[in-house]
């Protein structure tokens, strides 16, 4: 998968606001599970999501909140969205 370096800029902003203060944006990479790795909570996983619905302007559906767990497959669900 090529990446937009622009959409994963973006998405880096975004998730910076919500990690815990034990994780820097520097730990932030494509292939980070954002639960796991980044320890962003379920609660914060929602913001994040909204963020990215408003920044792109695009509608995350449930099902495919479930599939973003990591990084690239944010990216991957944001890249099919932003492309329609």
């Amino acid at each position: 998968m090529t990446m937009n370096t622009d959409n994963y800029d973006a998405l880096k902003k975004i998730i910076k606001i919500y990690l815990p203060e034990d994780v820097s944006v520097d730990d932030i990479t494509p292939n980070s599970h954002l639960i796991n790795e980044l320890n962003i909570n379920s609660a914060n996983l929602v913001d994040v999501v909204l963020d990215v619905e408003d920044h792109f302007d695009i509608t995350i559906e449930d099902d495919e909140i479930e599939k973003m767990d990591t990084v690239a497959s944010a990216l991957e669900i944001i890249s099919q969205k932003v492309a329609k």
